[in-house]
């Protein structure tokens, strides 16, 4: 066990993603199952796992990145200040604008108003109250010009994926009128032509150099509407892929490659495995009550409800026809059975409608991974178990213990070998049928 168990137990239980790969053939063959593919299997999957782009970034990130622009505009007038070319004034109006702005938009956020706009990120009001703040400080203290043209660049491109190209513009405008405004404020005050020939060389700067930024902004944003339209319908492609078209639930080459998944975690962390084969009992009765379509349906249903009675962290798939495969990640068998159980409960007693003549019911076979074995050796022993199950009545559950003769590393264990009564916490209603099954039996 150790830090790579504990990892595992928060990373390990989500659904796992896996590249495409012609590893596991959709044959109705077991051999499937075959091992002398997993390495290849395992490098493919850790190859796409490892070019999978970042997800977005959470709330405190995005307060981060904010933060840290203003931080290197502060700290780039400290040292202005620092050099005694920026009043003590002007440093103190500055940060009353930062604590100004910042403290209103997190309660904006944080009360939620901002969800009342359409634009959620409210990026147009962030950036009109940066540029508005440093026109200020121009006029305060004219040195601060200095800062605005690269810091302008900076904050339209904070909001250029949520800004259109007009309203970018638009700000464009604002920020020009706003500077040709103070280059005014400034000559009337101080009628200093060696300032105003400055102003104006900021300002033609700007007005030749911002348009043209705007622009090429359009063209990215285009890219990067064009790539999130592609990177959805890839998605949508991936989890189609992964999907019984039918049911809803994992189809079986995903199925088989979270198994294979999970084997090598098993593997690698010490952690326990369960897997469950399910099969509808006498499938082929319902179909000629029903129908195909009626047997269908009946599919529907049935995976729904098995999908509604599983956790968080299990993986639930067809494997082929009425045959089920579920994967219970870092599960030891008593909890593994607990949620079978409660499965075949829930299939007997669901009010199946139409023109069935007869009751819906489920044989269930579960078993615990031996560490080191093949993803064959264990479908096999989870297999046989529900096959135990149909030779037993059907409508139960019954248990393959991961027990191999003079294997002292046995895990788990039921029943209390010098007895036949089960274990405390074991449900109720499963006798012992011999040393290594444990039926349940409606």
């Amino acid at each position: 066990m150790g830090a790579a168990t504990i990892m595992s137990l928060f990373f390990g239980r989500g659904k796992p993603s896996f590249s495409s790969t012609d590893v596991f053939p959709l044959t109705d063959a077991i051999m499937e199952f075959d091992d002398s593919s997993a390495e290849v299997a395992h490098r493919a999957r850790r190859q796409s796992d490892a070019s999978r782009l970042k997800g977005k970034n959470t709330n405190a990130q995005k307060w981060l990145i904010v933060m840290g622009l203003i931080g290197l505009f502060l700290l780039a007038a400290v040292v202005f200040h620092a050099l005694g070319m920026v009043r003590t004034s002007t440093l103190y109006v500055l940060m009353g604008c930062i604590v100004f702005f910042v403290t209103a938009f997190f309660w904006l956020f944080k009360s939620g108003t901002h969800l009342r706009f359409r634009e959620k990120r409210l990026k147009l009001p962030i950036v009109v109250a940066a540029l508005t703040s440093m026109l200020l400080l121009v006029y305060l203290d004219p040195v601060m010009q200095i800062l605005l043209a690269p810091f302008s660049f900076v904050a339209i491109a904070y909001g250029m994926y949520r800004i259109s190209r007009g309203k970018a513009f638009l700000l464009v405008f604002g920020l020009l009128a706003g500077y040709a405004l103070v280059m005014a404020l400034h000559y009337a005050e101080q009628q200093n032509d060696a300032l105003l020939k400055l102003e104006l060389l900021h300002f033609v700067s700007l007005a030749v150099a911002m348009p043209a930024f705007v622009y090429l902004i359009g063209k990215v944003q285009l890219l990067h509407r064009i790539l999130h339209r592609a990177s959805r319908k890839l998605k949508n492609i991936q989890e189609d892929a992964q999907r019984d078209t039918l049911l809803g639930c994992f189809n079986r080459r995903y199925i088989v490659a979270a198994l294979e998944e999970q084997k090598q975690l098993a593997d690698e962390t010490g952690i326990p495995l369960c897997l469950a084969v399910i099969d509808l009992d006498h499938f082929k009765r319902i179909n000629d009550e029903l129908g195909h379509l009626g047997g269908d349906e009946v599919l529907r249903s049935f995976a729904r409800v098995a999908q509604e009675n599983v956790r968080a962290g299990d993986l639930f798939g067809r494997y082929g026809g009425e045959e089920f495969l579920l994967i219970f990640p870092a599960t030891s068998l008593l909890p593994a059975l607990n949620t079978c159980e409660r499965i075949r409960a829930q299939v007997e007693s669901h009010p199946w409608k139409g023109l069935l003549q007869s009751r819906v019911s489920v044989s269930i076979g579960v078993t615990q991974y031996i560490p080191g074995e093949s993803v064959l050796e264990f479908f096999s022993r989870s297999d046989t178990a529900m096959y135990m199950a149909k030779e037993g009545g059907r409508n139960q559950v019954v248990v393959e213990e991961p027990v191999r003769k003079g294997d002292p590393s046995v895990t788990v264990s039921l029943m209390d070998e010098d007895s036949d009564m089960p274990v405390p916490g074991a449900p109720a209603g499963f006798p012992m049928r011999d040393a290594s099954r444990w039926p349940s039996k409606a």
